[in-house]
């Protein structure tokens, strides 16, 4: 009877260490990064506004890439006829960098046609301008993060090292465990939030050198309208 009462106290003795010991493992996401330190604001500010530059300029760049297809056929077949103002309230209508670049030309008409291509060109630098807008500012995000991260690291390693120094005796490892994994966070974190801003970028730059493309493709288009005409 003493040896199964012995048993089950043993028993229950390491199923709650084991509990315990569960409990303790199971960190979540939300604790980890508060234990980040301090250096973990400036982290969070980068995010957020990583975020807010990528949808701000996701939205930008599909509004300016709804140019219809057809545009150009349409304002061909209006100059050609000689409906000059028709041709300017379609492009009018649009409101995206391509139609603003051809409105740009067909007020132009009548004057030469190198003052007409450099109309469209300085338009088109303008539109550039506007949609390359604020994707420096991302990229700095992208590297400035990690940099964050690893300061984070070396500080909070700093401090660990003061806690040990500071402690007399034998040093616990928990003490030196918990102070280097509460410095890695910020590596950890710095790295994710500039991976994210460096594809988020890569990305934008990307759709960016597409839309550039269709508007040189279409000035030039225009342009070949005007001598033929």
């Amino acid at each position: 009877m003493i040896l199964l009462q012995t048993l089950t106290v043993d028993s229950l003795s390491t199923a709650d260490a084991m509990a315990a010991q569960a409990t303790k493992e199971n960190i979540g996401l939300l604790d980890l990064l508060l234990k980040g330190g301090y250096m973990m604001i400036p982290l969070y500010l980068l995010f957020v506004l990583a975020i807010f530059i990528f949808v701000q300029k996701l939205i930008t760049l599909n509004k300016a890439a709804k140019t219809p297809s057809h545009l150009m056929d349409q304002v061909k077949v209006l100059v050609q006829s000689g409906q000059i103002e028709k041709a300017k309230i379609l492009c009018a209508g649009e409101n995206t960098p391509v139609a603003n670049m051809i409105a740009k030309g067909i007020d132009r008409i009548g004057s030469p046609l190198k003052n007409i291509e450099v109309s469209i060109e300085n338009v088109g630098k303008i539109e550039i301008y506007k949609l390359e807008k604020n994707l420096g500012l991302l990229a700095t995000v992208s590297g400035a993060a990690p940099m964050i991260g690893f300061l984070g690291t070396v500080t909070g390693m700093i401090q660990a090292f003061i806690s040990i120094a500071q402690e007399e005796g034998n040093v616990s490892p928990k003490l030196l465990s918990m102070g280097i994994y509460e410095a890695m966070i910020t590596t950890a974190a710095g790295l994710v939030v500039g991976i994210i801003a460096y594809l988020g970028y890569n990305y934008l730059v990307t759709q960016v050198s597409k839309l550039v493309h269709n508007m040189e493709y279409t000035s030039i288009e225009f342009i070949d309208l005007l001598q033929d005409k």
